[in-house]
C-alpha cells in the first residue's frame, strides 16, 4: 500500500500479535543461545507488494497550494517469501521521485542492537524464563520448543517478550521469509546507491523498549498467545500476505490487529506510534521535498491506522493504487 501527500486542497485466522508489529520491526540479531539456529537475522519496515495500493496524504482543506513540491508517500509493508515481486508501477515512480526515504527505525550498528537486547531481552532476576511461567504456559513452551527441534532451556535467559517474538519469528525462517528479501532491505540499498537521504521515525532502542517496558502479565500473555498459534503460523503469515499483495486493507486489518485481546499492548505498539507518526508526517508537509515512507502492515489498516488519524488532523488520503 502506498499513501502519498501533495499540496493540493482535499484522503478469521488470528496472526500473533508480535507479528503485527514487528512485520515491520525487525528480525533481530540472533542471541548467543540461538547462534547455530536457524535464527531471525532483522526484519524493518518494508513496503509494498506485487500489487500495491499507493494513497495520497493531501494538506487540509482550505489551505492555499504552494508553488513548492510537498508529498509524503506512505507504503505498506510486510515481509517476504522469496518470490515476491512489488517494486513496480507507482511505488518505483513514488520512489524514484523521493529526495527521503524515512521508515520506522535505522539498524546502521548490528554491536549497538545486539548490547540493547542483552540489556533488555536477558532476565536480571536470577530466575529462568521457565521458572516464571505457570506450569500450564511451561509445559506449552517446552512443547513448543521440541516441536521446533529445540531444547527446552533455549529460552531460559530470556524476558517473556523476547522469547514470543523469536519464536514466532523462527518458523518463518524456516519457511523461507528472509531479511535479504524483505522491502525494506531491498529499499535501504536502493537508497543507498541513488544516494537519498535517510530519517528514522523511531530508535531501535525505543521500539526494543516498547515490548521491553510492557508488565510482565502483558508479556507473558503474549508469549502464550505465540504458543497457542504456532502451529498454525506459516498458514497464517501466508495469508497476511497475500491481503498485502493484493491490496485489501480490511483483511490485513482482521489478520493483524483485530483480536488483539491485551489493549495496553494496542495502544504501546501500534495506536500511540500510528498518532505519533501522523503528527510527524503533517509537520512534514508544510516542508519542500518529495518523502517516501516505509511503515509496517499493521499501521495502515483498520481503525487507528495512520490514515485515520491524519484523518483527525484535517489531512486526507486518497488511494492511488
Amino acid at each position: 500500500m502506498i499513501f502519498s501527500s501533495k499540496t493540493r486542497p482535499g484522503m478469521g485466522a488470528k496472526t500473533p500479535w508480535g507479528i503485527a508489529a514487528t512485520a515491520s520491526f525487525f528480525l533481530f540479531a540472533a542471541p548467543p543461545a540461538l547462534a547455530q539456529t536457524a535464527t531471525p537475522q532483522s526484519l524493518l519496515p518494508c513496503r509494498k507488494p506485487q500489487f500495491p495500493f499507493p494513497f495520497r496524504h493531501g494538506r487540509r482543506c482550505g489551505r492555499s497550494p504552494t508553488r513548492t513540491p510537498r508529498s509524503t508517500f506512505s507504503a505498506r509493508s510486510t515481509f517476504l517469501p522469496q518470490n515476491a515481486a512489488w517494486f513496480q508501477g507507482p511505488v518505483q515512480q513514488a520512489f524514484e521521485s523521493a529526495d527521503l526515504l524515512v521508515t520506522e527505525t535505522m539498524l546502521d550498528s548490528p554491536a549497538t542492537l545486539e548490547k540493547v537486547f542483552v540489556d533488555r531481552g536477558m532476565r536480571h532476576d536470577g530466575k529462568t524464563l521457565r521458572e516464571s511461567l505457570a506450569p500450564l504456559e511451561r509445559t506449552n513452551l517446552e512443547k513448543g520448543l521440541s516441536n521446533l527441534g529445540l531444547p527446552a532451556e533455549t529460552f531460559d535467559a530470556f524476558q517473556p517478550w523476547y522469547a514470543g517474538l523469536l519464536l514466532s519469528l523462527l518458523p518463518l525462517k524456516a519457511a523461507g521469509y528472509d531479511q535479504a528479501n524483505g522491502v525494506e532491505t531491498q529499499i535501504e540499498a536502493k537508497a543507498a546507491s541513488s544516494g537519498i537521504a535517510r530519517h528514522p521515525l523511531e530508535t531501535a532502542d525505543y521500539q526494543i523498549g516498547l515490548f521491553a517496558d510492557l508488565p510482565e502479565k502483558s508479556q507473558q500473555r503474549y508469549l502464550a498467545e505465540v504458543l497457542e498459534q504456532l502451529p498454525t503460523l506459516r498458514e497464517d503469515i501466508a495469508k497476511v500476505v497475500e491481503a498485502w499483495k493484493l491490496g485489501r486493507a480490511d483483511e490485513l486489518a482482521k489478520l493483524l490487529n483485530e483480536d488483539e485481546s491485551d489493549e495496553l499492548m494496542r495502544k504501546a505498539l501500534i495506536t500511540n506510534r500510528n498518532r505519533s507518526w501522523a503528527k510527524w508526517l503533517k509537520t512534514r508537509l508544510s516542508q519542500p521535498g518529495v518523502v517516501f515512507v516505509a511503515v509496517g502492515a499493521g499501521h495502515l489498516a483498520g481503525k487507528g491506522s495512520v490514515q485515520d488519524q491524519l484523518a483527525k488532523a484535517g489531512i486526507r488520503s486518497v488511494r492511488v493504487q
